[in-house]
């Protein structure tokens, strides 16, 4: 159980240090408000559960477990609906069922998604033709739409996320845990505009392997319970201060603080100095904690962040997801491999193969070529295979719909269909064909050894 009483002062350490990527609110009484309501609610994810993820990513540290972290770039209030809910989830599920049958290996299930609503941006401003605006920093901030009215910060906006968190996690749990997620209905997450596709072909194939093996299982009397559901666990950026420390309870069996906002949080590449208020706060909550490390990461970063977050040299508690783009990724990452392997704390190797293969096609859109995300993904394996240490997992950003937003892959987009399904808020995003392709390459990659 989590106790609502106040939180230690140290959890409050964080309000002393730089806090870089927070809005501008326009009414702090209302802000004061909001966060004490917060304070209130019920937390969205228990201490336990936690706990349990932090037993999972130890194992991804050892090699006997790997990691499937994705889901959208910036959640939407507006696509927070049933129907987008599960079409995510079916997509993690598909690509999970790939890597465990390919690969055989268990894959902990992590969605970049009931929370993922607030973004960092490069500028605090947006131009266009000629008018500039407050950023959009997602919908817990303010919202996409071009206007002075949309871009103003809105504290009420914090209330609106966790509702919206607390409905998609309420929605994951009862298709994770009953019946949608059972291995029976494999068939049934691949929809008809993926069924056409070559990846859509194969993926039919591979289940109908499974389900000449769960016939055989079941003639024989076998029916083990963990075909019927999955473990799925929430994760988001712990961008928002002022959210996530409104959402940190404390737990009545052992009196630690956890972040209920979530079971993973994750330290994005700009908020990850060292002394700065979210290195501070994160390493006060007992919930595992990620970092993403980008191409400015020094060994003596990585170091110095598991020297505060680690101390101890927890397993599973610390992931560092790095995200270098597919030409550095094999000069930048040996170094920091091998420099925190000499420290000798366990650190979980996950891949962010996105953002480091972004860039700005002609037409004016955000976008990634499918072929550089999987390069990137082959580089983390050539990496680690080198080295002898293993990669833990992979961090992705997709959706389940029939977007237009990377480029390539099997089912071919070219830049001059961007414009047909260009949906994101923020990042493209993987559409699920193109998701697939990216899971049978991590599935190849992982049984090579």
């Amino acid at each position: 159980m989590l106790d609502q009483t106040a939180p230690p002062e140290d959890l409050d350490a964080w309000r002393t240090r730089p806090a870089v990527q927070q809005p501008e609110w326009p009414d702090p009484d209302r802000v004061r408000a909001v966060v004490a309501e917060l304070k209130a609610q019920p937390p969205l994810v228990f201490a336990g559960e936690c706990d349990v993820l932090r037993e999972r990513l130890a194992a991804a540290t050892r090699g006997e477990a790997f990691v499937l972290q994705g889901g959208d770039c910036a959640e939407l209030f507006s696509a927070s609906t049933p129907n987008a809910v599960r079409s995510k989830l079916e997509t993690l599920l598909q690509m999970a069922l790939v890597l465990t049958y390919a690969a055989s290996v268990p894959v902990v299930k992590i969605g970049r998604m009931a929370g993922q609503f607030a973004k960092p941006r490069s500028s605090p401003v947006e131009s266009r033709d000629g008018v500039e605006l407050p950023a959009y920093r997602g919908d817990a901030v303010n919202s996409v739409e071009f206007t002075p009215e949309a871009r103003e910060p809105d504290p009420d906006r914090l209330l609106h996320a966790y509702h919206w968190a607390a409905a998609t996690l309420n929605l994951c749990r009862a298709f994770a845990g009953g019946g949608y997620a059972d291995l029976h209905q494999a068939h049934a997450w691949n929809q008809s505009f993926v069924k056409d596709s070559p990846v859509g072909r194969r993926y039919e194939r591979l289940v109908g392997e499974i389900d000449r093996a769960l016939a055989f299982m079941e003639a024989c009397g076998i029916d083990p319970e963990e075909l019927h559901g999955v473990e799925f666990y929430s994760s988001h950026e712990a961008l928002l201060l002022e959210y996530e420390a409104a959402l940190t309870r404390i737990d009545s069996r052992t009196g630690l603080p956890y972040d209920v906002s979530a079971h993973l949080v994750w330290i994005g590449e700009r908020t990850r100095d060292l002394e700065g208020a979210h290195v501070e706060f994160c390493r006060h909550i007992r919930n595992p904690i990620a970092v993403k490390l980008g191409p400015t990461a020094t060994v003596e970063e990585a170091v110095g962040l598991i020297e505060r977050l680690n101390p101890e040299g927890e397993p599973g508690r610390l992931s560092f997801i790095t995200r270098f783009g597919a030409e550095r990724i094999r000069e930048l990452l040996p170094p920091l491999v091998e420099g925190v392997t000499a420290h000798g704390s366990p650190v979980a190797w996950i891949c962010d193969p996105m953002h480091g293969n972004t860039f700005t096609a002609p037409s004016g859109h955000k976008t990634r070529r499918v072929e550089a995300i999987l390069d990137e993904v082959t580089g983390f394996f050539e990496v680690h295979r080198a080295l002898g240490t293993h990669p833990g997992g992979i961090h992705v950003e997709f959706t389940g719909e029939d977007v237009t937003e990377c480029i390539g892959g099997g089912h071919e987009i070219a830049e001059e269909d961007l414009h047909h399904r260009y949906e994101t808020a923020c990042d493209p995003r993987l559409n699920r064909r193109q998701a697939l392709d990216l899971a049978f390459t991590v599935a190849e990659l992982y049984a090579r050894g």
